[in-house]
């Protein structure tokens, strides 16, 4: 089942400067703070900053329950992969892919 866009990952060449504009912008601290990944949590909304994203851009990430069946449609309906599937801590799984109009498409299982 897919739940919706719960996830809106931004690059960000300084994560520590991003890291403090965005809590005083969003007006919350961080309930994850790593060296890879800084992420908020406004309104059940994940909000995260992410040095290296592998996605090129802002990435919307669609919170689906079975990540690798949902993966499959993308693919199935011409999409290339951008990130295979990978364990990101915590039992939580992340892939995207781009479609055929070259926008991304990313998904979180966990």
């Amino acid at each position: 089942m897919n739940k919706g866009i719960k996830t809106v990952l931004y690059p960000v060449k300084n994560i520590t400067g991003a890291t403090a504009l965005f809590r005083k912008f969003l007006g919350v601290d961080p309930y994850a703070e790593q060296p890879y990944y800084v992420g908020f949590k406004v309104n059940n909304q994940d909000i995260g900053l992410v040095p290296n994203n592998p996605e090129g851009g802002v990435a919307a990430f669609y919170d689906v329950d079975d990540i690798k069946m949902s993966l499959q449609i993308l693919v199935d309906g011409g999409a290339t992969v951008i990130q295979e599937i990978k364990n990101v801590g915590g039992g939580r799984l992340v892939a995207s892919v781009k479609d055929a109009d070259n926008n991304v498409i990313g998904l979180i299982q966990g």
